[in-house]
């Protein structure tokens, strides 16, 4: 069948305003005879330094009209300028500028560089590199890599890679642990970590060292081996060389900071920091105030556990005392004291004293805790391969090549096809091969040293081009029959700890409204039995599992109700009788239900409607 081609139909213009319309910042302005000539002449004008490098100019041939951009907010790129197909930087321009007889500056206004913002970028055609030059193009990239963001611009090889784990492993590059700031010990952020032997990756692109990041490193480099491990690295799960975490692999130190204010109160009463009296209301056990010193603030690097207070202090009663026999209101001090909560134990940094905004004495004691691996810990390469601790194995154990090469981390290899990570196997040749030479590999987008490098220097170092070796079992000595693909690579610690996360309950504090157990960790909540996890139970058969769960462990209570009418019986503690405050019956009895349901009895009353509960014996 022969294609019939469709002829772009043009936007047609009202009679009478048959000119090019002329824009500026998205205000009209006016009409001028030919659209693309006068674009052509504003960029020619803009390029010779006539015109401001910081204009803009966009020609859309299909509305007729002409955009002229000059405002604030643009994000905008620089280009290499493009005539007849030859980029305007020539050799010895680029000479000039490696020998500092020229700069970028005078490259933009010699129109060499230019910048083009999102408008014009949409008549812009832009080649990669200089050998794809044809007459068409207008613009030539400086460098591949600058496509990307900063983010992408320090990922290894991210062209080989599915677009996913790219988008995964910028996130998780935000979470790694390194060191975010080199004066972090004067410093009382709320939460921070610190990596203890960051590391500068052996693979690393060319913006990772322009940028410096090798000063602010966040990560460490291991040896891999990608094999199965009885099972103990099933799906994403890692194992780990115990010994090599022992030596201090991917240990961090974790610092939180804790915050305690001399409030003032209506009335010129106030807070006052002290190791609380005896007669205090609400005074805990004598032992938690036991690292306190004199002032009532704890003495730097002492061990602190939970329930520990931190900061004495002590408050103005809530509501204004009686006044006594003798016609005198004694006060009594009521306790709040900072104290450590469950979970955040360690060691005290360092204390500091000052002044709040509002003028009140405020401290902030600042806790230390050395994090070192352990089960559930997450660690994630730079190609979005996340995977949590599964198991810390001896040295011994652990499989080992000829050489006596023992790996830190042996990943799965099903992680490795279905996500399509091929830069996660070409940075672990990287780091294998650079080894020898001492040298950096360049992992650039685009432009990165290629496998065959790779290759060619372990072949002239004695290994398997290809970074496969065979392994010895640790535990019986035996030679693996296959062989293992073994490299380094640069893995990141994440801050999703299992020691920060890590939550259970036995019996604690309930809400006030509904008598369930509290929501969250740091409120000692319970976990949530949800719907689905009912829908189990209920599946399963287990009816007095389910009634454990949802009632027993929960809020079980037991309420008076009255025979006749079937309201909620009440009890007077005064007169010490119970009846019914509808009919006044006192024929009551006593059943079994949620707190939660009562709760919704009384919604109910409250709109005007009048529940009833027909009682009868049980079967």
């Amino acid at each position: 069948m022969a294609k019939i081609k469709r002829k772009k139909k043009k936007m047609s213009k009202p009679v009478g305003q048959q000119k090019c319309s002329v824009y500026i910042n998205g205000r009209f302005i006016g009409f001028c005879e030919s659209g693309s000539a006068l674009v052509s002449e504003l960029k020619e004008k803009r390029r010779s330094g006539v015109l401001s490098p910081e204009a803009n100019f966009y020609y859309n041939s299909q509305t007729d009209d002409v955009y002229i951009n000059t405002d604030s907010g643009r994000a905008r790129r620089p280009y290499i300028v493009v005539e007849n197909g030859q980029s305007k930087l020539t050799t010895a321009l680029l000479s000039q500028l490696k020998g500092g007889e020229t700069t970028w500056g005078k490259l933009v206004k010699l129109g060499v560089i230019e910048y083009l913002d999102a408008e014009e970028e949409e008549s812009a055609l832009v080649a990669l590199k200089e050998e794809d030059l044809t007459p068409e193009h207008t613009h030539l990239e400086i460098d591949p890599v600058s496509i990307m963001g900063v983010t992408v611009s320090v990922l290894p090889y991210p062209e080989y890679n599915s677009s996913p784990r790219v988008t995964m492993a910028c996130a998780m590059a935000k979470q790694s642990l390194g060191t975010y700031s080199t004066n972090f010990n004067l410093r009382t952020d709320s939460r921070a970590h610190i990596m203890l032997y960051p590391q500068q990756p052996l693979v690393q692109t060319r913006p990772y060292s322009i940028l410096k990041f090798s000063e602010r490193a966040a990560g460490q480099n291991f040896v891999v081996a990608i094999t199965s491990m009885h099972g103990y690295n099933l799906s994403d799960a890692l194992v780990m060389n115990r010994n090599s975490v022992q030596r201090g692999l991917g240990r961090s130190v974790f610092y939180k900071t804790h915050e305690s204010e001399e409030r003032k109160y209506p009335g010129g009463q106030k807070d006052k920091f002290e190791i609380p009296p005896a007669t205090t209301s609400g005074y805990r056990e004598e032992k938690a105030y036991r690292h306190l010193g004199e002032d009532g603030i704890v003495v730097p690097e002492s061990t602190v556990n939970s329930r520990d207070v931190i900061v004495g202090k002590t408050s103005p009663p809530r509501f204004l005392e009686e006044m006594t026999v003798f016609g005198v209101s004694e006060e009594k001090k009521r306790e709040n004291s900072l104290a450590i909560k469950s979970g955040d134990d360690g060691v005290v940094d360092s204390v500091m004293l000052t002044d709040s905004l509002s003028g009140n004495k405020l401290v902030k004691v600042r806790m230390r805790c050395v994090k070192v691996p352990e089960l559930g810990d997450k660690f994630a390469s730079r190609h979005g391969q996340k995977g949590v601790v599964g198991l810390l194995l001896p040295q011994e154990d652990m499989p080992f090549t000829k050489d006596g090469i023992v790996p830190d981390l042996i990943i799965n290899p099903h992680a490795i096809p279905s996500r399509m990570t091929s830069g996660h196997l070409l940075e672990m040749l990287g780091g294998k091969s650079v080894c020898f030479s001492g040298k950096f590999g360049d992992c650039s987008a685009f432009n990165g040293d290629k496998a065959d490098d790779y290759i060619k220097a372990l072949k002239e170092n004695g290994f398997e081009e290809y970074g496969e070796e065979f392994l010895y079992d640790g535990v019986s000595g035996e030679l693996i029959k296959s062989k293992i693909f073994v490299g380094v690579i640069y893995y990141q610690k994440l801050h999703h700890l299992v020691s920060n996360k890590m939550h259970v309950r036995s019996r604690g504090p309930v809400q006030l409204l509904t008598h369930q157990p509290t929501e969250g960790r740091a409120r000692e909540g319970g976990l949530r039995f949800g719907e689905m996890e009912r829908d189990c139970l209920i599946g399963y058969g287990a009816s007095m599992l389910l009634r454990e769960r949802l009632l027993e462990e929960s809020d079980r209570t037991f309420e008076l109700v009255c025979a006749k009418c079937g309201s909620i019986a009440i009890k007077d503690h005064v007169k010490n009788r119970e009846y019914c405050p509808v009919c006044e019956s006192t024929e009551l009895h006593q059943v079994e239900m949620s707190y939660a349901f009562k709760l919704l009895l009384d919604e109910i009353k409250a709109l005007h409607i009048f529940p009833r509960l027909l009682l009868k014996d049980k079967a």
